[in-house]
């Protein structure tokens, strides 16, 4: 096969040396197990290189799926509850599955149904933006539901990146108006000219004086 992907037949191996050489590229066997085997002309050391280079981006555009955990008590109060369920929803939002862990203690332990209700009312209020993956279970003390994000790691990662770049904007364009406005400014106070200046009148003159 040539450099260019043309198929050359079938030529001795010292025909096949002769074109490598004459076009100062490799001769690389590409299917060794073929009757008779398969070749190519090509510049190996650059299709090695590009190889490693395309290896490298799609590493570099890998994205791995975190698991954050969050500890819940069956008798959590209204204001720690919305605080957690806010980390929940941002850890989702940022595409990492979330494992809900309620933890039990003492005679909390026989009652399982109040750490179910409790995952379950977590569970609709992040519908949005997960979804069950591993329903709860009792896990010793503890009682266990991981939730995973409706959408992927890779998209939650631009929509970040978007939403950094807008408040970058916006930032540089408030910085720019109120330089605009400080120049407007100093330009009105220059076409004004000077304030003329008030003269103090002695304290020991009368009110009426003779010029």
């Amino acid at each position: 096969m040539a450099a260019d992907g043309e198929q050359v037949g079938i030529v001795s191996i010292d025909e096949a040396l002769r074109r490598a050489v004459e076009a100062g590229l490799d001769l690389v066997e590409i299917a060794p197990a073929g009757r008779p085997p398969v070749a190519k002309l090509m510049d190996y050391g650059k299709w090695k290189y590009d190889n490693a280079q395309k290896a490298r981006e799609n590493r570099r555009n890998q994205t791995s799926t975190v698991i954050k955990e969050m500890k819940l008590r069956p008798k959590i109060d209204a204001h720690d509850y919305e605080t957690k369920k806010g980390h929940v929803v941002r850890f989702l939002k940022a595409g990492d599955k979330v494992k809900v862990t309620i933890m039990f203690r003492g005679r909390e332990q026989s009652r399982p149904e109040l750490g179910a209700r409790l995952l379950q009312r977590l569970a609709e209020d992040v519908l949005a933006d997960g979804v069950i993956e591993s329903a709860p279970r009792q896990d010793g003390r503890n009682m266990i539901m991981v939730l995973a994000p409706t959408r992927k790691k890779a998209e939650a990662k631009i929509e970040v990146e978007a939403a950094k770049q807008r408040r970058a904007a916006e930032r540089a364009a408030d910085r720019e108006a109120d330089l605009r406005a400080q120049a407007d400014s100093r330009a009105a106070s220059q076409a004004e000219g000077p304030k003329p200046r008030r003269t103090a009148r002695p304290e020991n003159l009368d009110s009426d004086i003779e010029l």
